[in-house]
């Protein structure tokens, strides 16, 4: 009879082996899935700043930027094809097109009259770079204050005589299109 009992209850009762393998594998879960969540949302991964103060004072300055430029014009630079290569040394093509905006009314001009360096640059800039280094943000970002400072280089020395144009004139660059296959 007492043997009939211990038989009931080894087919009956679960192991307990079983529930607290299940048990550490459901935190086990929970645990990861709080930790992707954190890094998606306050961690490496995400694109928002970690603190609040310097977003305000980057807005601060945008605001105050606008204030002083008033108008603001624009000149394109169209589909630019570059070679570029990647960290293995495998040849990639590049298509680039990007506007520049200025404080002075006269850009356009100044950039046709001036495109051929303005492309040189562009390309010396670009080739410098890997793919890789160019698809992360930091990476554009780099190149944008690049090219911005070699624009307006360009520009300054083009324009060196003439009183009436800005010097420094580029106040910033806008991709238009920035694709590498």
């Amino acid at each position: 009879m007492a043997e009939e009992k211990i038989e009931e209850e080894k087919k009956s009762g679960k192991n307990p082996m079983m529930v607290i393998l299940i048990v550490l594998v459901v935190i086990l879960l929970l645990a990861i899935g709080g930790i992707v969540y954190f890094l998606n949302e306050k961690g490496i991964f995400s694109d928002k700043p970690i603190n609040s103060t310097s977003v305000q004072t980057t807005e601060k300055k945008v605001n105050i930027e606008k204030e002083e430029v008033g108008e603001t014009f624009q000149a394109k630079i169209d589909s630019l094809v570059l070679n570029i290569t990647d960290v293995k040394g495998r040849a990639k093509l590049m298509k680039l097109s990007f506007t520049m905006k200025s404080n002075e009314p006269t850009i356009e001009a100044l950039v046709e009259a001036n495109k051929a360096e303005m492309v040189d640059s562009v390309i010396r800039q670009v080739s410098a770079r890997t793919s890789e280094e160019l698809l992360t943000v930091g990476g554009k970002a780099m190149l944008k204050e690049e090219m911005i400072d070699e624009a307006n280089n360009i520009l300054n020395d083009a324009t060196d005589g003439n009183e009436d144009i800005k010097k420094n004139m580029i106040l910033d660059i806008f991709f238009t299109s920035f694709v590498i296959k």
